[in-house]
């Protein structure tokens, strides 16, 4: 396994180059678009080779070709079934191989939404199991392969994609499902992070409402209650989840394990 010099926090450090990933391996999955393609980018812009994990997006292939040669650095894309563990550590394991024999970063990001209104009128069980599966079950599958090669090297980051679904209940739509597979998501999280502590960091990002692809369905009286509750008044931008990520990714949060970060336009804040 190839190694990077590990960094050594010290009082006086510039900031700046703390940020950077450069020859750093990153993992993402959900990324064939939304904001794990967002975060993709900007590891990528950050100097780190990226590995984009996809299900049913084939476009991802062309978006990591151009991802690699937008910022010079190794990119490509894997057809991946987050739901099985299986399938899981087999991408990760051959991540590792092509990707200089070394993982630093994984961002579970997979995720899908509940859409069935209240959950008696769901009419039957699968699409709970389908939520759970994709949006909880994948982080676990994702830590434990990822997690491998963190406790071999004695370094690494891992970054779950939570929401502030997990902090509060969401109107007008109703999503309980959902919204407990998230805030399950946080406090695994929090829990890995004790458990990884002598050799990784473990964090959440909990994303407001975004404008993606995922919200593509939500019709526009929905959407207006959704501003109307937010603070700042509108959507998020994938693009405005980068920093967040960045951050827990870099050697800029050595001392930041089980945080969970906000990003919800003031949602949660009233």
């Amino acid at each position: 396994m190839s190694t990077i010099q590990k960094y050594e926090p010290k009082d006086g450090d510039r900031v700046l180059p703390l940020f950077s990933l450069t020859g750093k391996t990153a993992a993402v999955s959900g990324a064939g678009a939304g904001i794990g393609l967002a975060v993709a980018d900007a590891f990528a812009e950050a100097g780190a080779n990226v590995a984009i994990f996809y299900n049913s997006n084939p476009k991802a292939i062309e978006r990591a070709e151009e991802i690699a040669k937008k910022y010079g650095v190794q990119c490509k894309a894997y057809k991946v079934d987050v739901t099985s563990q299986e399938a899981v550590e087999a991408t990760v394991d051959k991540v590792v191989t092509e990707f200089n024999n070394r993982l630093d970063i994984f961002v579970a990001n997979a995720g899908i939404p509940w859409t069935k209104g209240g959950i008696l009128e769901a009419k039957d069980h699968k699409h709970y199991h389908s939520v759970v599966s994709t949006d909880l079950d994948s982080v676990y599958y994702s830590a434990y392969a990822a997690g491998k090669y963190f406790k071999k090297q004695g370094s690494g980051s891992f970054i779950a994609t939570a929401s502030m679904s997990g902090h509060i209940v969401n109107i007008p739509q109703m999503q309980a499902t959902y919204n407990a597979a998230k805030a399950g998501v946080i406090h695994f999280c929090k829990s890995l992070s004790v458990e990884w502590a002598g050799f990784a960091r473990v964090n959440t990002v909990s994303p407001g409402y975004i404008a993606t692809e995922i919200s593509g369905f939500v019709p526009d009286d929905v959407k207006k209650v959704w501003h109307d509750k937010t603070p700042m008044g509108r959507e998020g931008l994938a693009n405005e989840l980068k920093g967040a990520y960045l951050y827990f990714a870099s050697d800029a949060s050595t001392y930041t394990t089980g945080s969970d970060l906000i990003v919800d336009g003031g949602y949660c804040a009233p």
